[in-house]
């Protein structure tokens, strides 16, 4: 199948991009490398750098590619930027999504993958959390995907389009070849894995007082691989299930100082650790209900273990240690 993957080039598109060429998909990245990597972007896809706004540019490579189904992975995504400047997140993340959509319906394409968020539920109710769970986003980062799977819902009955939204909660891990490398940094793992490289940087814990076993908060890790397949799979059963909404996460959480744990075990260094207060906004708990994707797709977790996630990681920094760059 001829795929497009917006937002290839990023840390979850193009590991995402990388199974699908495994599967001898031909596969064509579409980034503007605002927050992704060139040198993330295999050799056997076909990259194109353009902005989702640019209508006549991807209207041809939809066309000049043979277009027939588009996995979207394309957003902004800093939570802290969502609060403090929303107009940008509403003009990339909807304005130019719907461009995106429009196009699609206009080329005949009717197979929509849709990289989604746990952002969208808010402050749980329930843990773990199911698909059914009342979505109230705290930032407009998860306002934004809520908008998007909404609009989806609509196209789909109105144009013939077969979707899939996968809502994963926290992607982590690496692959051989591709790992995390944003600028700036602002997840978990990453971070530790800098205060394990150097030890003189400050790992900072938000919160140790929350209603949890050792009193810090518990967030459901998901291998970056896991997740990829999540949506091969999606695509794969897309024209039985026509429209769908998914978690993708374990059904089980592992806390900051789990993790903190993991780390030092596996890279064998002790990390400068200091509890600092929370963060607003931050559940005490974030763990999905992976039933339904279970039941529906056959989806299970095989990578991710929390020690497997953080020795993959612990790999690819040492092979990259200056990131992509």
């Amino acid at each position: 199948m001829n795929i497009l993957v917006t937002g290839g080039a990023g840390y979850v598109g193009s590991v995402c991009a990388e199974q699908l060429i495994e599967e001898k998909h031909r596969v064509v990245v579409y980034d503007n490398l605002s927050a992704g990597h060139r040198a993330a972007v295999s050799a056997e896809a076909v990259f194109v750098k353009g902005e989702l706004t640019n209508e006549a540019k991807l209207r041809n490579v939809l066309r000049k590619y043979h277009i027939e189904a588009i996995m979207h992975f394309a957003a902004k995504a800093l939570i802290d930027e969502s609060i403090r400047n929303p107009a940008s997140f509403y003009a990339n993340n909807v304005s130019a999504t719907l461009t995106l959509l429009d196009l699609a319906v206009e080329s005949k394409i009717n197979k929509f993958i849709f990289s989604s968020s746990a952002a969208v539920y808010g402050e749980p109710r329930t843990v773990p959390i199911p698909e059914a769970h009342p979505t109230v986003p705290v930032n407009s980062y998860g306002e934004t995907k809520l908008v998007i799977e909404r609009a989806l819902g609509w196209y789909a009955p109105a144009y013939g389009l077969n979707f899939a939204a996968l809502r994963y909660f926290s992607a982590s891990g690496s692959t051989a070849d591709l790992g995390e490398d944003h600028r700036p940094e602002t997840h978990l793992l990453p971070r530790l894995l800098d205060a394990a490289i150097d030890s003189s940087k400050e790992f900072v814990i938000y919160g140790d007082d929350y209603p949890t076993a050792d009193g810090t908060c518990i967030r459901d890790f998901v291998h970056v691989l896991d997740i990829a397949r999540a949506h091969i799979l999606a695509l794969r059963r897309l024209a039985s299930i026509k429209s769908a909404i998914y978690n993708v996460g374990l059904g089980k959480g592992y806390s900051i100082r789990e993790v903190v744990s993991a780390v030092e075990k596996v890279t064998n260094r002790k990390i400068n650790v200091r509890t600092g207060p929370r963060r607003p906004g931050d559940p005490a708990m974030l763990v999905a209900s992976p039933e339904k994707i279970s039941r529906e797709l056959g989806w299970r977790p095989r990578n991710s273990a929390l020690t497997k996630i953080v020795r993959s990681a612990w790999q690819w920094r040492q092979k990259h240690p200056n990131g992509y760059k």
